[in-house]
């Protein structure tokens, strides 16, 4: 059994990591009530804009809806992994970079390249492929603006022919506790079928054409917009519930320590007492 002083320190340990991460946990619940607000505000918006450029475009002709619905032979393929810059939020970039390697190892024989958004995946993912560049700074300021020149540099690559398909990985944020990993097409647009037609009694002005043409770059600036809101969301929702467990844990470690300090201090105060009473018994005879 550990000496006293070796407990005691053993507790007192404890009890600051429980501090740190109790306050890690509040920090991030605040954080998260905010975040989740701006991607629950987001989504309807983000879902409408794209439900009405699929309603439009399916009564266009193919190639009326420009460059980004170009469906090439694949040769060459960007990842772009969305993580976060700070660890402590148990598996919520490992999930990342797991889909990330998985989608670019079924590209075989392919040109894989990743485009990274956060530090985690960066570090992890640059052992396994190039990576192009690293936008870590993005969630130091996360406004549209700043996504949206992330999304240009992405379209401007796929227009100039340097990637024939663009992929993004990120997590989505469902609840605290959840976040589930997506990977979805950025670029070429999905060939839209079955789409409903729009009513003849609308007039449209401009065409419809000109319409669509300007709604493709805003829907894919919003669509890189929310995967990023999202896995910012997520990344708080998941640290608050590492730190919640890393809490408890600590909570259940010092209460034992406790325990066993308390054992070992009553064993050594009855040896004291032991050697008194032994002590005074050999003096008496």
């Amino acid at each position: 059994m550990a000496n006293l002083k070796e407990i005691r320190n053993r507790i007192t340990s404890v009890s600051s990591t429980m501090q740190i991460t109790s306050a890690m946990k509040m920090v991030s619940a605040a954080k998260l009530k905010k975040a989740q607000d701006a991607i629950t505000a987001m989504r309807p918006y983000a879902e409408k804009l794209t439900e009405l450029l699929q309603n439009l475009s399916a009564t266009l002709e193919g190639d009326s809806v420009g460059s980004f619905a170009d469906q090439r032979e694949i040769n060459k393929v960007l990842i772009v992994a969305i993580t976060s810059n700070r660890g402590l939020c148990g598996a919520f970039n490992t999930n990342v970079i797991k889909q990330a390697i998985l989608a670019g190892n079924s590209y075989q024989g392919k040109q894989v390249d990743v485009f990274a958004i956060g530090k985690k995946g960066n570090d992890v993912l640059s052992k396994s492929f190039n990576v192009i560049e690293n936008k870590n700074s993005i969630f130091d300021d996360l406004t549209f603006d700043n996504v949206a020149a992330i999304a240009q540099v992405l379209m401007d690559k796929f227009e100039a022919g340097e990637y024939d398909k663009i992929e993004i990985v990120y997590n989505q944020f469902k609840n605290a506790a959840t976040q589930i990993v997506q990977r979805e097409q950025f670029l070429p647009l999905a060939p839209i079928t079955g789409g409903e037609a729009v009513s003849s009694d609308y007039i449209f002005e401009p065409s419809k054409e000109e319409i669509v043409l300007t709604l493709i770059p805003k829907s894919l600036k919003t669509q890189l917009y929310k995967a990023v809101r999202d896995s910012f969301a997520s990344e708080h929702g998941a640290r608050m519930t590492a730190m919640h467990k890393a809490t408890d844990n600590a909570t259940d470690l010092r209460n034992q320590l406790k325990l066993t300090y308390n054992k070992a201090r009553q064993a050594a105060i009855t040896g004291e007492i032991l050697e008194i009473v032994g002590g005074a018994e050999a003096l008496n005879s």
